[in-house]
């Protein structure tokens, strides 16, 4: 039955024509890894050039969404160079010649080995809550024993000290910043070497040399993930961090109203432009939950971060709810994955922590992402 229902969804897939290349997508070798489980699901990764618009994946989608028999669709966006097929392995059906000739592979910034997984969490817009997904992430991943550092790249509204109760100047030994540390994890921000009240003003150049210096001149030791706190938007930290090191992906963090979709979608097509893959979205404040009797109530129009996903083609990786008194535990210093684990806020972001570390760190811990 499996392999029937993939033979009709590879027939549905050359219907999805490439017209630059002038062919279907499977004979153009865009389709790796075709899948097809039990009750239907189906998954593939779809390698989309940066020539190609994101509309195909929406197209593919569609395509097999069609086919009958198929309940669910998984697509995981990949771009060519950045994810060349593996030696000894074929391609899937149909899919014998990758567009990689097209697009040979460049060298890219020297990886940093200590530093293990590095995963930048970013947003289109400020105010969606993107340090509170970060700091609560890295607490998350320190709780569960990894090795974890935080750095704050938000050199304009660096909020990192704060939500770790940290406020106060790392030591220098031997020309290295030592970095400080909370609750397991390591930090490190231009909040602990400017004043609080100083006004960030800070040009291009200063913006890189600020990364640079937290990257190279900070004693990071061995670590097994290390999580960048980026500015909102699409600017000079986002790009000079690309070009410095090799990102294993990046998070976009959102509301689920419209106006914040928008400027994530911008985000996120800013690091496909420069081949860094987003590992999903994360839509923050979904909803209220009420601390009393647990009824969800919807403060925003709803949805807007899973239809971003489908968009893009790329996963949720959870909805997190808003919590009365979360904001107080940030303050305070405490992530409420640590303060509160048994709130429904926390559930959600440790279940959006399984989901990012079964992507990145080979370590599949499938749990459903919470939605209320």
């Amino acid at each position: 039955m499996a392999s029937s229902l993939e033979s009709l969804v590879a027939s549905a897939l050359t219907k999805v024509r490439n017209e630059r290349l002038g062919s279907d997508v499977l004979s153009a070798g865009m389709v790796r890894d075709l899948q097809v489980e039990g009750g239907g699901r189906v998954s593939f990764a779809f390698l989309l050039s940066r020539d190609d618009p994101a509309t195909m994946v929406r197209e593919a989608r569609r395509a097999v969404q069609q086919v009958d028999g198929v309940t669910d669709v998984r697509i995981e966006v990949v771009e060519p160079r950045a994810q060349p097929a593996p030696e000894g392995t074929q391609p899937a059906a149909h899919a014998a010649h990758a567009p990689h000739a097209a697009h040979p592979p460049q060298a890219g910034p020297a990886p940093i080995e200590d530093l293990g997984h590095i995963i930048a969490v970013s947003s289109g817009k400020g105010g969606v809550g993107k340090s509170t997904i970060a700091a609560n992430l890295a607490a998350q991943l320190a709780r569960q024993g990894r090795r974890v550092g935080i750095m704050d790249a938000d050199v304009y509204g660096p909020n990192i000290p704060r939500m770790f109760g940290v406020n106060e100047k790392p030591p220098v030994q031997d020309g290295k910043i030592i970095p400080l540390e909370r609750h397991g994890v390591k930090l490190i921000s231009l909040g602990f070497l400017v004043d609080r009240d100083a006004p960030a003003i800070w040009r291009g150049p200063i913006v890189t040399k600020i990364i640079q210096q937290f990257l190279r001149d900070v004693r990071w030791g061995k670590l097994d993930y290390f999580v960048v706190d980026l500015p909102p938007g699409t600017g000079d930290a986002q790009l000079s961090l690309a070009q410095s090191v090799q990102l294993d992906g990046a998070i976009i963090v959102t509301t689920p109203q419209e106006v914040a979709i928008g400027d994530a979608l911008r985000g996120a097509k800013m690091f496909e432009r420069v081949t860094v893959p987003v590992l999903g979205i994360v839509e923050n404040m979904s909803w209220f939950a009420c601390p009393h009797c647990g009824e969800r109530t919807e403060i925003f129009l709803g949805g807007g971060g899973r239809r971003l996903a489908e968009e893009l083609g790329i996963p949720l990786l959870g909805q997190i709810p808003l919590q009365a008194g979360m904001a107080d535990l940030a303050d305070a210093g405490n992530p409420i994955v640590l303060a509160e684990p048994n709130s429904p806020a926390a559930a959600a972001l440790v279940a959006m922590t399984h989901e990012i570390e079964g992507k990145v760190g080979g370590k599949k811990i499938r749990l459903p992402i919470l939605t209320g």
